[in-house]
């Protein structure tokens, strides 16, 4: 595990630097936070993904954002990016050659960006479905937690365990009150104490802390995924509805969007996993 940290911390620093030089600057994190998460690809055949998610927390905001989907997109946009990207893809191979870890390679996963209390007391989250980007505000704490008496010990820490069920999903935490920080992974936070696990009844969302490092200075900054004028701007509602159409039927997704019928008149109809938050219907 210290192999893998130093690893990708090395690889972060790359992308830090490179964001830092050509996006918004935010704020600064004096904690850092790193998340295994899985969620089920596919409930049918039960078929699972991962992802390694950063939590950047400054005394002002914070920032959530996938490893992976951030390196690709700071590859996108750097005039050199193809050449990065080669450098990257060949140090990967080399790595897994040498320590056998082969996550090096840049390809986007989760590609949600959750800016916790910005603007100041909510929440801004930007997303994509395909190749459209979209940014709207969400509530910032909008968790209702009970908390109760279980412990429980995650990475060397003593945590406490807490339930809600927010946008239809029942949810189990477990946070740390020694480290006194209101946040957590994704849109989670609300607690006396940084959430280290949480995922919700069955599972299928899971997110497990397994890096912490309190580190001074590091630029948070404002992600674009491409340009400046490229996002559309949406509420949350909105944009669950249209991704649920996107991923039970991509051809009227695309023939919604350009006019252009892909389906040869067969419809996917066939949904493989639920949305996160399943408020929406």
């Amino acid at each position: 595990m210290l192999i893998k940290m130093k690893y990708l911390t090395s690889l972060l620093s790359i992308i830090f630097i490179t964001e830092s030089q050509s996006q918004e600057l935010l704020d600064r994190s004096y904690l850092q936070c790193q998340y295994k998460y899985i969620w089920q690809f596919d409930t049918l055949k039960n078929v699972v993904r991962d992802d390694l998610l950063i939590l950047q927390i400054g005394s002002n905001l914070s920032k959530c954002y996938s490893y992976y989907t951030s390196q690709s997109d700071s590859l996108d946009a750097a005039p050199d990016g193809k050449n990065k990207r080669r450098i990257l893809t060949k140090k990967a191979v080399k790595d897994y050659l040498n320590l056998g870890i082969f996550e090096g390679i840049p390809y986007k996963r989760m590609k949600t960006y959750v800016y916790k209390n910005y603007p100041k007391g909510k929440m801004t989250v930007t997303d994509g479905i395909s190749t459209q980007y979209y940014r709207y505000e969400d509530k910032l704490h909008a968790q209702n937690w009970q908390i109760s008496d279980s412990t429980k010990t995650v990475l060397d820490y003593l945590c406490q365990m807490a339930e809600c069920d927010f946008r239809g999903r029942q949810w189990t935490a477990w946070f740390a009150a020694d480290i006194p920080v209101s946040d957590g992974p994704w849109k989670f936070g609300g607690l006396p104490g940084l959430i280290m696990e949480v995922y919700d009844k069955g599972s299928q969302y899971h997110f497990t802390i397994i890096g912490l490092e309190r580190r001074k200075d590091i630029p948070i900054v404002f992600t674009y995924f491409t340009d400046r004028g490229k996002y559309e701007q949406t509420t949350r509602n909105t944009f669950l509805k249209t991704e649920k159409r996107y991923l039970m039927d991509l051809s009227s997704y695309i023939e919604m969007e350009t006019g252009i019928d892909l389906s040869g008149g067969y419809p996917q109809n066939v949904m493989r996993y639920d949305l996160i938050e399943r408020d929406y219907k």
